[in-house]
């Protein structure tokens, strides 16, 4: 049987709120210092209108189910159809993002800087972490937990009978590394507050292709089926109006 920890307040004063008030200001600093060495390069016009196409597809395939079908086929043929669809890349202007990402060294630069913004801080972050702080239980959730959680949440800690609603000083240091991003869109703005998840999906997306990326939203968009949900809605408040009537 887990047993029932008392946690120390020191720890809460000497742990926890240092550690999470250091994450908090790393995060910061790191977006001005990304932002300082940011080139000012003018993005390519062309890149922007992809994405641009891409984000209206989505919204339409997300959107799909609340415009009539008729709406919806006009604006489908509108992006993917084969004759001069805005989604559709003819052969001979498809571009190699690897080669174009090389052909220009100020986009290779500021890649390589992107990334190092973000390995470096969490490195130091990280060894100053599990130097300092390592074995400490920092926290307790106020629920229970099941077994599965035991790895996330007690990250350095090697006791089984210490009950899965404690959180050790290094998992808290993941926890707030990867779920500080409500916070950094109060602090710095929601188009600024970029999350290390959203950078190392980026960083994994070195020579990203456009041009595939618009072929895959078309394919998305060809296999959506359309049911329109406006109809029903009327339907759908007459039953939950008669369950509440009971």
């Amino acid at each position: 049987m887990a047993a029932d920890s008392v946690l120390d307040t020191a720890i809460r004063d000497w742990v926890l709120i240092p550690l999470s008030v250091v994450m908090v200001l790393i995060g910061v600093l790191r977006y001005f210092v990304s932002k300082l060495m940011r080139s000012n390069q003018v993005p390519d016009a062309k890149i922007i209108k992809e994405g641009q196409l891409i984000i209206r597809a989505r919204n339409l395939r997300a959107a799909a189910n609340f415009i009539p079908p008729k709406s919806f086929r006009a604006r489908r043929f509108y992006f993917s159809n084969e004759e001069n669809g805005l989604l559709i890349v003819p052969k001979g202007q498809a571009q190699n993002a690897q080669a174009q990402m090389f052909s220009d060294p100020n986009m290779a630069m500021d890649m390589m800087k992107k990334n190092l913004s973000m390995i470096i801080p969490q490195t130091l972050t990280f060894a100053w972490v599990n130097f300092f702080f390592s074995g400490f239980v920092a926290a307790k959730i106020p629920f229970p937990l099941t077994q599965r959680f035991r790895s996330m949440l007690q990250n350095g800690i090697d006791l089984s009978t210490v009950d899965v609603s404690y959180v050790s000083s290094r998992s808290w240091y993941f926890l707030n590394l990867f779920g500080l991003r409500g916070l950094f869109s109060l602090i710095l703005g929601e188009e600024n507050a970029m999350d290390d998840t959203q950078r190392m999906m980026q960083m994994s997306g070195f020579g990203f292709d456009p041009s595939k990326s618009l072929g895959a939203e078309k394919d998305s968009l060809d296999i959506v089926q359309h049911d329109w949900a406006l109809p029903k809605f009327e339907h759908r408040a007459e039953a939950v109006l008669k369950k509440l009537a009971i």
